[in-house]
């Protein structure tokens, strides 16, 4: 397959990010190519049928404040619908005891709740301080930046299930690291980019709606409309050449795009996959070092009927303390099956992928059981997302700055090289590690590029 063109933008990786890009680019008339490593578009989203059952494998939250988003799923005439989340919500403790609750404060002693609410307030009241665009730029970024978040939250308290609790949302909900791993000013980031901490924490607000038909058909909707002679699958980009007057770019299967500018709408982790002639500063090489994906298992289990539904169970479940630490119904849009997803983050997802396949199925199983009840042991579907196996991801959900990293090198994440400019949900202010912050950076570096060519 042998391909040369011409065009004002190239644009490198179809994710909801390349190809937001892409359509606005295509709405202002400008030309483009899209050039993508895999054999499909959507990126870190993929809809598919997996062990017999319909699967959502990466993406697929859509939340209140994600109005980029939204408003983009409109546009392409998809629809939204609810997560099921009636009836009572389970907490599994540091003492191993599975209790019912209603509400957003896990059912611990009352001195625990009343440091879980009070750390709650004081990470609101920083967040509330931070421009999500630009942390780096707050007073005490440096400090923030410099302590991790786990000894930050020491600081705060002698509580340790408290701890363990606020951090989850974090370190295992949302940057799938130990936090040990990242700074409180990394923390405090991730919260202000969903609005407030308090967000983060109440799972019917971030995890509020799933697309009818899968977050991937968001972009398969935008791959219609830019045209399938536009986007070029299963060509690995392999070098960009670049001068201040363009970019050439040089991918597989004798691909060479030319262009004014390119857009590289891929994570950080995977920047050095690709060769730079000349070299990128030597800014760039050191920062791209700093970030990194975490690791989870994202679990998948289909059953006959939504049997916790018939307990009065909404299917959420927490345990900071337990192989799987959140689980939720995840049934499908008109599905009569049940289905559950859960999550087995960092170190023990390490743990799991130990084992041998059959072992690690029913280790997991087991533990969604002790708070779901027995019925979890026999799915009649069963998958687990890897994205850290996947050669064009590399891990979950997105990448995140060490000890240092953001205070010292944020404010160069999307710094233009020459014509080379950076897109993707790792590097949002809003919308950090979600599709709405994939969809927020390719309107707003698309716009800047149909600016200087002219439109």
């Amino acid at each position: 397959m042998s391909v040369e063109r011409t065009v004002d933008v190239a644009i490198v990786g179809a994710g909801p990010c390349g190809l937001s890009a892409a359509r606005k680019l295509k709405a202002a008339g400008k030309s483009f190519v899209v050039v993508e490593a895999r054999d499909r578009v959507g990126g870190r989203t993929r809809s598919d049928v997996m062990d017999g059952a319909w699967y959502e494998i990466g993406g697929q939250w859509v939340s209140p404040d994600q109005t980029e988003l939204i408003a983009l799923i409109k546009e392409l005439g998809l629809e939204t619908f609810q997560r099921y989340r009636e009836g009572d919500s389970i907490y599994l403790g540091m003492d191993g005891e599975a209790k019912r609750y209603t509400g957003e404060i896990f059912p611990c002693a009352p001195e625990t709740q009343a440091e879980m609410e009070r750390l709650i307030e004081v990470m609101d009241g920083i967040v509330a301080e931070l421009d999500p665009a630009a942390p780096w730029e707050h007073p005490r970024a440096k400090e923030w930046d410099s302590i991790s978040f786990k000894q930050w939250l020491k600081e705060q308290t002698d509580d340790e299930e408290a701890r363990k609790n606020i951090g989850l949302f974090i370190a295992g909900g949302m940057l799938t690291k130990p936090d040990h791993a990242f700074s409180a000013l990394q923390a405090f980031h991730m919260a202000a980019s969903a609005g407030s901490f308090t967000n983060l924490v109440d799972e019917d607000f971030i995890l509020d709606a799933r697309v009818v038909g899968g977050m991937q058909s968001v972009s398969l909707k935008m791959a219609e409309e830019i045209g399938e002679d536009n986007i070029i699958l299963s060509s690995p980009v392999r070098t960009l050449e670049y001068t201040d007057k363009g970019v050439t770019v040089h991918a597989d299967n004798d691909v060479v795009v030319r262009a004014q500018y390119c857009i590289l709408a891929v994570p950080p982790n995977l920047y050095n996959r690709i060769s730079y002639v000349p070299e990128l500063p030597r800014t760039q090489h050191i920062m791209h070092q700093h970030q990194s994906m975490g690791l989870v298992i994202k679990v998948h289990a289909t059953y006959a009927t939504p049997f916790w539904r018939d307990k009065g169970l909404s299917g959420t479940c927490f345990s900071s303390n337990h192989l799987v630490q959140e689980i939720y119904d995840n049934t499908n849009h008109g599905d009569e099956r049940g289905t559950l997803v859960g999550f087995v983050v960092d170190e023990k997802a390490e743990e799991m992928f130990a084992l041998p396949e059959e072992e690690r199925k029913r280790t997991i199983l087991e533990a969604m059981a002790k708070m779901l009840g027995e019925e979890t042991l026999n799915p009649e579907s069963f998958y687990l997302s890897d994205w850290g196996a996947e050669e064009w991801t590399r891990g979950a959900y997105a990448c995140s700055y060490d000890l240092g990293g953001l205070a010292r090198w944020g404010k160069y994440n999307t710094v233009p090289v020459g014509p080379i400019h950076f897109a993707c949900s790792d590097i949002a202010g809003e919308g950090y590690q979600h599709v709405d912050g994939a969809v927020r950076m390719g309107h707003k570096v698309s716009g800047e590029l149909i600016e200087r060519l002219g439109g």
